[in-house]
């Protein structure tokens, strides 16, 4: 099925659809508004402070309070503890660099690459992202001041007011957050669900009572699946509640988005809907109440069978909805409560070292770095050459780029070159010509900034398809605005402050579109098939006896996992804006990937459960009879998810292992029902057996479609971009 509620209608013409997108992704939505003027406010605050007290660096600091205002409490919370790994590091290592490398040129240029080849191979390779960006966002906006022919002090100082502006910032951020959670009321991922839940039960109660959907509940369902739930994953993955709740949280924010995808595609393909089809709605609508309101209360979902064996003619996406609802409980599988989990695995928590042992040398890493160097080297090389400093915002703005390429694809330049173009010419030349030389004192200046950055702000919090015009638009007026302590209304100012962000943003085009690029959609299928070959791996664990071992290892396994599915997700998103032969191809393979996702997370669910029974975690002791016969059906069932992975890479392959599955979880269950009548706890059995069966049947399930679509004579036309 083609998400036709996120992709091109043909009957349109470019102009028409893409004037429908904008109106959806610009469109209100809860909360949007609050967080505007959370983004808006910390902006304000960093402004004034800088410009009253003639602070340097206010347009950097200010930006950085824009973005970083985003997140959750528990997300600023974070950030701000980065600060002091990611500043100081930053500064001790620019003040020792600089001691050695002052006195030759040479030295201090090869100095300066190292330096940028380190920041971008860091963003790729470390496990500490927020504190490794600050350090590339000091390193950055500092280098030109080692260039500059002042007394060493001076340049000490600007370092330090460099740490000392970016830290307030975040402090300012961090207060505001403060703030807001203290006044809120709610949970920041639950009620997101919910609110999606809510919105498809609304859509449903108009088929069940036969009647036509309205346009404001049309609306507001194609809202929310063009917004998807990159902003709810980023918060889910950024909780403190354990790495089994993260984990849960992502697969039911997943299955959850796809609740919505479905209910906006409705109106495409249902009709009249009959009397018995009716009843079958209503029984679905009342299951969405229910998984509400347990939502609600902070309880696991109750499991209650929807998935029905035929599909009606008439409701031909209503048996999907079914098997979507019907996943959810499943993911709660062994959870008492949606406030305990993961009690038995105590290694969770252990702190997991800066950069994995296995990443130093991937390929994908070194890559990111070499070209993230390079670009941000053209652009220190041409400034340095024309005698141009002015344009030396080039370098940053190849960081600012790089921190959203990592699984972007090409519709990003356009945003980040519209973003430079209406923040820099459209909106800050605009003020300079018309609005600052009638402008004397702070107060109408802050109404004017606050006016840009509230837009900006609007923009960025759309999804992930236009929010990073926002932040473009909001970075190029600052950087035009903020430099100097006066209104500035030289067009000279404006005219380099934008030369440098256009220069910087076409090397990027230049480097990382041309250098090693691939489509959006092969890419993400080989983020798929990597995620498919990960969690067969995963199956198999634990591979060592020692307790504290297996549980590290696991830990980083899940890590990658779920790494992976998000990665999927964006490059889903990218393949949208991609134009080109290989477009079709890739709509209808993103189309399956993106039917596919939610049941995958939710088996990684199941998985992290099967694998403490693998693993004797306490509480989850079997007799090691049972382990063996588990430990033959988990090797049968990762070949299988390995057979998945080489068919949608285009290998032709029979359907092996179906019955040899089957009949291994036969005996595994035999086995359990034995031990169980020789004195296994009932219970522990129980829910160990109802595991296994749903683990056989999610497996077993998406063998079976991806076998369909893509084993035969291989005629499906996505696999022209899967065999490229």
């Amino acid at each position: 099925m083609a998400a036709i509620a996120q992709s091109v209608p043909t009957s349109s013409s470019p102009l028409t659809w893409l004037w429908d997108w904008l109106k959806d992704e610009l469109a209100p939505y809860p909360g949007r508004a609050l967080l505007v003027a959370r983004m808006v406010t910390a902006a304000t605050l960093v402004m004034i402070i800088s410009m009253t007290f003639r602070l340097p660096y206010g347009a950097y600091a200010a930006l950085y309070a824009f973005n970083i205002s985003r997140d959750s409490i528990e997300g600023t919370k974070r950030a701000v503890q980065s600060i002091v790994i990611g500043f100081l590091f930053a500064g001790a290592y620019i003040l020792t660099g600089a001691m050695v490398v002052m006195g030759d040129p040479l030295l201090r240029f090869l100095w300066i690459v190292a330096t940028l080849f380190l920041i971008f191979y860091g963003i790729s390779a470390t496990g500490s992202f927020a504190a490794w960006t600050r350090f590339g966002y000091m390193a950055v906006i500092t280098i030109t001041l080692w260039d500059r022919h002042i007394g060493a002090q001076a340049k000490v100082n600007g370092l330090l007011w460099a740490i000392g502006m970016l830290t307030m910032a975040s402090f300012v951020a961090l207060l505001l957050e403060a703030g807001y959670a203290a006044l809120r009321q709610g949970d920041d991922i639950i009620d997101p669900i919910t609110e999606r839940l809510a919105c498809v039960e609304q859509l449903l109660h108009f088929y069940a009572n036969g009647c036509p959907v309205d346009a404001a509940t049309q609306s507001r369902v194609m809202r929310l699946a063009m917004l998807g739930t990159s902003r709810l994953r980023r918060l889910v993955a950024r909780s403190q509640n354990g790495a089994q709740y993260i984990q849960e949280m992502g697969a039911l924010a997943a299955l959850t988005g796809r609740l919505v995808d479905l209910a906006a595609n409705l109106t495409h393909f249902v009709g009249p809907v009959s009397l018995v089809d009716q009843d079958r709605i209503k029984r679905l609508v009342r299951r969405i109440g229910e998984i509400r309101s347990d939502l609600d209360n902070g309880t696991v979902p109750r499991a209650a069978d929807l998935r029905e064996v035929e599909t009606s003619p008439g409701l031909p996406l209503f048996s999907e909805i079914e098997q979507a609802l019907a996943l959810i409980p499943e993911v709660f599988l062994g959870s008492q409560s949606l406030r305990i989990f993961d009690p038995a695995a105590p290694g969770d928590g252990d702190p997991q070292p800066v950069v994995a042992p296995d990443t130093w040398l991937r390929s994908e890493h070194l890559k990111f770095g070499l070209k993230g160097c390079l670009a941000a080297t053209l652009c220190y090389l041409t400034y340095s050459a024309l005698f141009w400093p002015e344009i030396s915002t080039s370098v940053t703005t190849c960081l600012l780029t790089a921190l959203t390429t990592i699984g972007a694809s090409r519709q990003k330049q356009v945003l980040r070159f519209a973003g430079a173009l209406i923040g820099g010419l459209v909106i800050g030349m605009g003020a300079q010509v018309f609005i600052l030389p009638y402008i004397d004192s702070i107060a109408p200046f802050v109404l004017l900034f606050m006016a840009v950055t509230s837009a900006a702000a609007w923009v960025a919090t759309s999804s992930p398809r236009l929010s990073y015009c926002g932040v473009q638009i909001a970075f190029a007026f600052l950087l035009i605005n903020l430099q100097e302590f006066k209104m500035q209304t030289s067009l000279t100012v404006a005219r380099d402050r934008v030369a440098g962000i256009l220069l910087g943003l076409f090397v990027m085009w230049l480097v990382f579109d041309q250098l090693w690029s691939v489509p959006a959609g092969v890419a993400m299928r080989d983020a798929f098939v990597s995620g498919l070959r990960l969690l067969a791996q995963f199956a198999r664990e634990p591979i060592s006896n020692d307790l504290r071992t297996a549980i590290q290892r696991s830990a980083f396994l899940r890590e990658t996992i779920n790494a992976q599915f998000d990665k999927v997700r964006a490059l889903a998103d990218g393949v949208l804006f991609e134009f080109g032969p290989t477009r079709q191809p890739g709509l209808e393979l993103r189309s399956l990937i993106r039917r596919w996702q939610p049941e995958l997370r939710t088996l990684f669910v199941m998985r992290i459960t099967s694998w403490k029974y693998r693993a004797q975690v306490p509480g989850f002791e079997f007799p090691q009879s049972i382990r063996v016969r588990q430990a033959a059906y988990d090797e049968r069932s990762a070949r299988m998810l390995e057979e998945m992975a080489d068919r949608i890479e285009g290998h032709r392959l029979g359907m092996a292992g179906g019955f040899d599955a089957a009949e291994l979880l036969n005996r595994t269950i035999e086995e359990t029902q034995a031990e169980s009548s020789r004195g296994l706890a009932a219970g522990r059995a129980q829910s160990f057996t109802a595991l296994s069966r749903e683990i056989d049947r999610l497996t077993t399930t998406l063998a079976a479609e991806v076998a369909a679509e893509f084993g035969g004579q291989l005629t499906h036309t996505g696999l022209q971009l899967a065999r490229e």
